[in-house]
């Protein structure tokens, strides 16, 4: 960015250059001008957009004729704190971004270097000279909508909140009466919040106070990312409007609650499972954010090979029995499970779930939420369930020896029973219901299929780059079994605006998939639980979750890092 001049020195007439240069006809300019004159856009944004111009094309002939340099921000790595020196209104506004300090002034982005205006104004308002690079106005917002991720909003109305409660004590279940919903601070950054949420596809928000400030931190992707605030005072009001929301009890803060609200939310319709816990610093909220709209469930959408699709289809499909999906807190086990239902259900079946929480309303299905502090556990729900005459039964968790006891005694005489287990692996679940108490050839005669799966993170497509391994990874590789015959293998992110610089964007689920067939079942009935290990590898259609990953890897999907990971899950 060197090369980059102080300012334009020629006022360029868009248009006029364009045609010059025989991009655009005369015709298709005065057309822009009239769409220009009554919408009130920019004539470049104009041109683009009714497909009169290529947008590399436009900006390309903009740096050749004011002689500045042209940038692709999708590759480029941000310095929020630099960016944010520009106010964000102001940076939406004039469509510009700080890029770099440099020992004279600032490096800035602009979707427009023609605009004197906007120039002058930078500089007023940097109160520094500027070197200006030519971008994309496409990719100058989103990469606006990164830097600042509405962090100085959120900073702001915490500062107003916590204004207000060195004023006088907030008075929380009156705010509504006294201020108006929509005017009080809290509620304006509990929106603000949420709405930042839906934006980067948040799953999770976790809100801390801490000894001296407030941490709230978002799950995207299964990981966290921390935003600390010095106003730890607002931590209060905000947890007690959560609180209210959900139904909850305000005054009690010694115990943990848990509830749930629903968001309406640009025509979305966010589901909100909220809990709370108390520590020694006040009380901490977790809110797991479900988009109902976005449950689109199949069995071809959540990442089955065509192969274990089809063998996976085949055991859901059979009368009775019981099927297990496997893995850890947070690895897509439910949503699996709700896939399954969506393929199952129709008016000749009966389906019951038994769930703690009920995660998604779906139509026909009775669903049950179980209440531990009125009795209404999960045998109990059970042993009424089986007197509705179902066909199906969905149990949220198998977590103790009577729910096992009655799964698999619903499995044998009669009905589809489908649920969850926490095993590393498929061929553990069934000595995890063994070890539960079951008798092993209750579990061998009950249990038909077991799918164990992981999530893990996508290479982002944007900056993916060819990876060349160390030699300890190599060396790690090979010890896995990994054949090694390029140098690069697999992909790696860089970071970019569009993955938040993190190199990851969006999950997919790995599957292990272990059919109990007549060979299996016999030696799980006689105890032998060696061999029975031994046998689910010999099957030549199981592939191990390690195996899945390490191909997943190696069509650039994720990357080492991941399967790596669950490497470390499995072993």
């Amino acid at each position: 960015m060197g090369n980059a001049q102080r300012k334009p020195t020629q006022r360029i007439r868009l248009g006029d250059l364009l045609v010059e240069h025989k991009l655009i006809s005369e015709t298709q300019l005065a057309a822009a001008l009239d769409e220009q004159k009554k919408s009130g856009r920019k004539l470049g944004r104009v041109l683009v957009e009714s497909g009169y111009v290529n947008e590399d094309m436009l900006m390309n002939l903009l740096s050749t004729q004011l002689d500045l340099p042209y940038l692709d921000l999708t590759t480029y790595t941000f310095q929020p704190a630099v960016s944010q020196t520009m106010p964000e209104t102001l940076a939406r506004r004039y469509r510009v971004l700080v890029l770099e300090q440099t020992p004279k002034g600032y490096v800035v982005a602009m979707a427009d270097p023609t605009n004197i205006f906007t120039y002058d104004e930078v500089v007023r308002v940097l109160k520094k000279p500027i070197d200006v690079v030519v971008v994309k106005e496409s990719d100058l917002v989103l990469g606006i909508d990164k830097v600042y991720q509405r962090e100085s909003d959120i900073k702001n109305l915490a500062s107003e909140l916590d204004e207000e409660l060195s004023e006088n004590v907030f008075d929380i279940t009156t705010m509504e009466q006294s201020v108006g919903i929509s005017e009080a601070p809290v509620v304006k950054l509990i929106q603000t919040l949420f709405e930042e949420a839906a934006k980067i596809h948040v799953s999770d928000i976790h809100i801390e106070p801490d000894e001296d400030v407030l941490r709230i931190r978002r799950r995207i992707d299964g990981v966290l990312h921390e935003q600390v605030m010095d106003e730890k005072r607002i931590a209060t009001a905000l947890v007690s409007r959560l609180k209210l929301m959900a139904g909850l009890d305000i005054s009690e803060k010694r115990l943990p609650q848990d509830g749930r609200f629903n968001l309406k939310l640009k025509q979305k319709s966010i589901d909100v499972r909220l809990s709370t816990l108390p520590i020694s610093t006040g009380e901490a909220v977790v809110m797991r954010l479900l988009d109902q709209q976005g449950l689109v469930l199949r069995l071809n959408n959540i990442g089955l090979t065509p192969v274990v699709q089809q063998r996976f289809r085949k055991a859901i499909h059979k009368p009775h029995g019981l099927l297990l999906v496997t893995g850890p807190t947070g690895s897509g086990k439910t949503s699996t499970l709700y896939a399954v239902l969506n393929e199952l259900n129709a008016p000749e079946k009966k389906i019951i779930t038994v769930e703690d929480p009920v995660e998604f309303q779906l139509p026909r299905i009775n669903q049950v939420q179980v209440n531990s502090k009125i009795g209404l556990d999960f045998a109990r729900v059970l042993r009424s369930s089986l007197r509705q005459d179902p066909d199906v039964i969905l149990i949220g968790e198998i977590r103790d020896k009577e729910t096992a006891e009655i799964a698999l005694k619903a499995a044998i005489t009669g009905h589809l029973v489908l649920s969850t287990l926490h095993t590393n692996d498929a061929a553990g679940a069934a000595m995890r219901l063994i070890d539960m108490g079951m008798e092993s050839f209750m579990v061998s005669s009950a249990l038909h299929a077991v799918l164990s799966q992981r999530l893990v993170r996508k290479v982002c497509d944007q900056c993916a780059e060819d990876y060349i391994p160390s030699a300890l990874e190599r060396s790690w590789l090979e010890q896995h079994g990994v054949l090694m015959e390029t140098e690069v293998i697999g992909k790696k992110g860089k970071g970019c605006s569009a993955c938040s610089f993190s190199g990851y964007q969006g999950r997919i689920a790995v599957h292990e998939f272990l059919q109990i067939t007549g060979g299996l079942a016999e030696t799980l009935r006689l105890g032998d639980y060696t061999r029975f290990i031994q046998q689910t590898h010999e099957d030549p259609a199981y592939e191990s979750l390690l195996q899945r990953a390490v191909h997943l890897m190696q069509e650039g999907v994720t990357s080492l890092e991941e399967v790596v990971r669950i490497a470390g899950w499995v072993d």
